[in-house]
């Protein structure tokens, strides 16, 4: 395929997302792919390609969250074609198979020891309503495992006794997923 038949194709992926952040993301990662994928001589569009990519990907340290996002987007590009004819189906099937990074139990973000945590909420406080609420916020992020946004939607009903287990109910966390918190 031709980079036109590339930008056709990536314009009809990103009309498919519904999300802006995914649209941003993948563009991002469809353009990193064109970039690479024009910068040398390389064979047609195909599943070999896709394997050099992410050899490629893995080559530049990339976490594997990155390369995998960024395989899903060269993954759904190849869908696009195949269904605008700009590739044939067998092509976009082999292109599909490729496999992303494995991960390995890792750990995304910042996380908190057990000191820094006892630390934190064992801070000298003046004695103040704000000064009481604060280590409680923190206490429930921190035991909950709640994102920094999510205890701003908490009431008193929220906490709700279920199966002889207290928990947050019905939580609305990322992506709008309806969850509880133990």
């Amino acid at each position: 395929m031709a980079p036109p038949d590339l930008t056709q194709a990536k314009a009809s992926v990103l009309n498919t997302l519904t999300s802006k952040s995914g649209q941003r993301t993948y563009d991002h990662a469809i353009d990193d792919f064109v970039e690479w994928y024009c910068s040398d001589p390389r064979p047609a569009f195909n599943r070999t390609v896709v394997l050099l990519y992410r050899i490629q990907l893995g080559q530049k340290l990339y976490a594997p969250a990155t390369i995998n996002l960024r395989l899903a987007a060269v993954r759904r590009l190849a869908y696009e074609a195949a269904d605008s004819g700009l590739l044939s189906p067998e092509l976009a099937a082999g292109i599909r198979r490729v496999k992303g990074v494995r991960r390995l139990g890792m750990l995304i973000g910042n996380r908190f020891t057990v000191d820094q945590v006892r630390r934190l909420l064992e801070e000298p406080h003046i004695e103040t309503l704000r000064t009481k609420r604060n280590p409680a916020m923190l206490a429930i992020l921190l035991g909950c495992g709640l994102r920094r946004g999510e205890p701003l939607a908490l009431t008193m009903n929220s906490v709700q006794l279920r199966e002889e287990h207290w928990v947050i109910g019905d939580l609305i966390g990322k992506g709008g997923h309806t969850y509880n918190a133990l």
